[in-house]
């Protein structure tokens, strides 16, 4: 199956939805790093749909919609509760990271530590409670 493959940057892009996407957009570049790439307006003070790149990964969001692509993705009922996927963006200094996210915010889940696989990884919540992960390991280099 791998031979659906399209050779591009990054064939995985996360999409996600926020209650408040204009403030998402602004909170993860100022807190993680991201930069916008495109930001698409509704026309009604929302986001229809947005591209933040960090390195050469991407992330997709947009605005909570009640429509119904928007009902099969919306965003955490409980900002504090469990979830079921996670994105995990690699970067070169993970404690310089962590200091900045947190600073800006972010809700510290897990400080830095070592793993036992290699590297070394932080988790936190964003804004609206969106699990990220962060850290050195780059399961590429392997």
């Amino acid at each position: 199956m791998g031979h659906y493959a399209k050779p591009t940057r990054s064939t995985i892009i996360p999409t996600l939805r926020y209650r408040d996407a204009k403030a998402a957009i602004q909170w993860l570049c100022d807190a993680f790093g991201f930069v916008r790439h495109l930001v698409v307006e509704d026309g009604e003070g929302g986001i229809a749909h947005a591209q933040l790149v960090f390195g050469n990964g991407m992330i997709m969001l947009g605005q909570a919609r009640d429509d119904a692509f928007g009902r099969l993705q919306s965003p955490l009922a409980d900002p504090a509760g469990p979830v079921a996927q996670s994105p995990y963006i690699i970067v070169s200094d993970v404690d310089a990271h962590h200091d900045h996210a947190r600073a800006a915010g972010a809700k510290i889940i897990m400080p830095p530590k070592d793993q036992d696989y290699g590297g070394r990884l932080y988790s936190c919540r964003d804004l609206e409670g969106n699990l990220w992960n962060f850290g050195s390991y780059d399961p590429w280099e392997d």
